[in-house]
């Protein structure tokens, strides 16, 4: 059986209207991607497809690379081209590509001197494309995706949403799968795509669209920062749907968002689903709704809990689900058990807890951090905060909150009179440390390994 490649690129830019890459040309797209073809042609004599990493941080060298790429039947590894020289270490110890597009990740690899383990390709009938994903503890590693796995995941959103064509806003980057999906679900739809740096968008540069035309997806610390502007508000609240996921964000922030009348649409997903599997549609989020949503078609989720309890892990079956971690591919991916905690409510809306690994057991009680957190961020007096349990000899764990203030007049027990009637005692931290800002990833993840090396090397209580 034959490799399963994407149907010719050209049928679909036939489709695409005039400009549909909105902020750069348009017609650059096929000039890369006819020469990076021609370039592939020349290596026609190896046995199998070159196995290429993709790490251009230009959007147009990106997108045609990645279309050229696929529609070559090529195994592809998409790269931050932001990774440190650690973080490349990682990513070369796992793939030794044939061809390498980006020129930090070509710079890179000259400078690599450790023995490159050979891992094989794992033997499917379908070409493969490799997404990075670290989740919160910062180790690298590759979602095993497919043109399939994207395409179920694109056509689970058009049904959800009632669309037949999808228009995006990316300030994401191509090479994460928030951005990336972005990208395939316009192209594939003959939808318009902008792509614009979030920190040209803040800078005030916007096209020339109708914002009700068009799709954006941010992450929390994005938002928080555009509804503090009042002009930049406005214009988001023009928007079709503003898409919210990559990280939790609070009560507080999506009251905020309610009051300016953002069509927001919080959405839980991953690298390992291809984006969203759950989604709120901003009607019922303007209507007072805090959960996630419900399951968009191409998924189901179920709640693996004990004791008849309503909280559990979270466990998916999805046609978007990764065929595993390269070079492993999953033995059963009928059901995906994530580290995730959640519950469906009465009316069948999805809600998250938090994640079981980060559960602190303090003194024989259960807290989860995001519920912690949260009672913080209400106070207003916190920029960012985020909840760790440190070992202690006493309690198990003593809950610890990491934070960055307002201002430096905020003190620790204005802190701990903010959240007095918002959490049990137990659930309070007991120790507070200020930092000037915490270690998050481009979609607004904590790293929480870093956080807690960072936390064990300054506090004198460890």
């Amino acid at each position: 059986m034959e490799k399963q490649l994407i149907p010719n690129i050209f049928e679909y830019f036939s489709h695409l209207p005039n400009n549909w890459l909105i902020g750069c040309d348009s017609s650059e797209v096929i000039r890369i991607i006819e020469q990076k073809l021609h370039n592939l042609t020349q290596l026609a004599n190896l046995k199998t497809s070159p196995i290429i990493l993709l790490a251009e941080r230009e959007p147009v060298q990106f997108i045609a690379s990645f279309i050229a790429a696929c529609q070559a039947g090529c195994p592809i590894f998409l790269g931050n081209p932001n990774w440190v020289k650690q973080e490349w270490q990682q990513v070369f110890e796992l793939v030794n590509p044939d061809l390498i597009w980006g020129k930090e990740a070509v710079a890179e690899k000259s400078n690599y001197q450790s023995p490159i383990t050979n891992y094989q390709l794992p033997i499917t009938n379908y070409q493969l494309i490799m997404i990075p994903t670290g989740g919160s503890s910062g180790k690298i590693r590759f979602a095993i995706h497919t043109w399939e796995t994207l395409m179920a995941s694109v056509a689970g959103f058009k049904q959800y949403f009632q669309l037949s064509q999808v228009n995006s806003f990316c300030i994401l980057p191509l090479y994460h799968v928030s951005g990336l999906m972005q990208f395939i679900r316009s192209f594939t739809t003959n939808g318009r795509l902008v792509i614009m740096s979030f920190k040209t968008l803040i800078n005030g540069e916007k096209y020339d669209i109708n914002p009700a035309d068009f799709f954006i997806s941010l992450v929390p610390t994005q938002l928080q920062i555009l509804l503090q502007n009042p002009d930049m508000a406005s214009w988001l609240s023009r928007f079709n749907t503003v898409l919210l996921g990559g990280a939790p964000a609070g009560d507080s922030l999506l009251e905020e968002a309610r009051k300016q009348h953002i069509r927001l649409s919080p959405t839980y997903g991953m690298t390992e689903t291809a984006s969203q599997i759950v989604t709120l549609k901003p009607e019922d989020f303007l209507a007072g709704n805090n959960s996630y949503g419900q399951v968009l078609p191409h998924a189901q989720v179920k709640i693996d809990a004990n004791n008849n309890q309503q909280i559990g892990n979270i466990m998916i079956n999805s046609d978007s689900l990764t065929l595993g971690y390269y070079p492993e591919i999953f033995v059963n991916r009928d059901n995906f058990q994530t580290d995730d905690l959640g519950y469906f409510d009465r009316n069948g809306y999805f809600n998250i807890v938090g994640r079981s690994s980060d559960k602190i057991i303090t003194g024989g009680e259960n807290v989860f951090p995001a519920e912690v957190e949260s009672a913080i961020i209400a106070s207003g007096l916190v920029k960012d905060v985020c909840v760790i349990g440190l070992a202690d000899s006493h309690w198990g764990q003593i809950v610890t909150a990491v934070f960055v203030p307002i201002n430096l007049e905020v003190s620790i027990r204005d802190l701990e009179i903010a959240i007095e009637d918002k959490l049990t005692k137990f659930k309070r931290p007991k120790y507070w440390i200020l930092v000037e800002d915490l270690p998050r990833n481009a979609q607004g993840k904590i790293n929480r390994e870093v956080l807690q090396e960072k936390v064990l090397l300054q506090s004198k209580h460890i």
